[in-house]
């Protein structure tokens, strides 16, 4: 076996407009758990961050905060090279990232600049060390394997949601990072965020709608009901594809995946692309007026009638809910 001591874990925290996202804080989590097992510490890598210190709540012991204007937009080259420098300055033989769009984007690149094997989608800590082993999922949701990671750096992609916050105090010495900036000749002009909304891919909960609403007149009720529940809105693929909602709010297998804690759909048969990207959330539900409909069979629970009755009721007890329990 490889002598990690004094090798700290490295992982990669994720931010937006300064911001540390919560992915970020459960791979420092998950990262705090594999340097236990390892006998050594945590050095995060953030980049644009505003509070790099707060990491320590979680089992960070070193932060290299980058601050550098021409990483502000995300590029998956340039961020994978500044994650490698990183890598080899600290010597790391284990790096965390998540398993969000952009980390499953620049972990293939890191994993080829650093020689290093790449288990994405892992769910749970390493079972062993040596052999370094991992539990991940796969067939889209659909089942588990055990995969071991024999190069001698070894890259974590861990699943959102998977591992949860485990706050391990620790007090995180923040260093200044510098590193060469790649640049590979893609340019970003201009990006157009929606800010006033929670997002598919942080939200803890999801409402998603399908062409059981029969229009997007009446997607007033799906976002009162997210609002309610602090919630992100989504939708099947049939809805974006008639222009009821952005293409963005699209979940399923051709769409954005979601693990949320909670799944809530409404009006949405669940066709199998639909369900292969939303397998991984943890409570799943569905409201239908079709007792057939193939969503019952993967739902935890299910609720058998119409939308346009069953989710005011459902706004109006969450509304009483929360006013007795504010």
């Amino acid at each position: 076996m490889l002598n990690h001591k004094n090798m700290s874990v490295l992982v990669y925290t994720e931010s937006e407009q300064g911001q540390f996202k919560k992915i970020a804080f459960e791979v420092a989590s998950y990262a705090k758990t594999v340097a236990d097992q390892l006998g050594t510490t945590v050095t995060a890598i953030a980049i644009n961050a505003n509070d790099a210190s707060a990491l320590g709540t979680y089992g960070v012991s070193n932060v290299l905060q980058v601050k550098n204007d021409a990483l502000n937009t995300f590029n998956a080259k340039t961020y994978a090279d500044v994650i490698k420098q990183a890598a080899e300055q600290e010597q790391a033989k284990v790096v965390i990232v998540s398993s969000s769009a952009d980390s499953k984007y620049l972990a293939p690149l890191l994993a080829v600049a650093l020689k290093a094997g790449y288990a994405s989608n892992v769910v749970a800590a390493p079972s062993s060390v040596n052999p370094f082993t991992v539990k991940r999922t796969a067939f889209t949701n659909k089942a588990f394997n055990e995969t071991s990671i024999s190069t001698e750096v070894k890259l974590v992609g861990l699943s959102k949601n998977a591992f949860g916050l485990k706050e391990n105090s620790t007090t995180a010495e923040v260093t200044e990072f510098s590193p060469s900036i790649l640049d590979n000749g893609v340019h970003v002009e201009s990006v157009d965020k929606a800010t006033d909304k929670v997002t598919i891919a942080d939200a803890e909960i999801v409402v998603s709608g399908g062409r059981g609403l029969k229009g997007p007149e009446n997607w007033g009720m799906i976002e009162e009901l997210a609002d309610v529940l602090g919630a992100a809105t989504a939708c099947s693929k049939p809805v974006s594809d008639l222009g009821w909602r952005p293409h963005g709010e699209h979940v399923g297998q051709t769409g954005k995946p979601v693990a949320a804690n909670l799944y809530i759909a409404i009006g949405i048969s669940g066709a199998i692309q639909h369900l292969a990207g939303i397998n991984a959330s943890k409570v799943k539900v569905v409201i239908n007026t079709d007792p057939e409909a193939p969503f019952f069979k993967a739902a935890d629970y299910g609720v058998v009638g119409d939308a346009f009755e069953v989710v005011p009721a459902l706004i109006e007890k969450l509304k009483a809910f929360k006013a007795q329990n504010a």
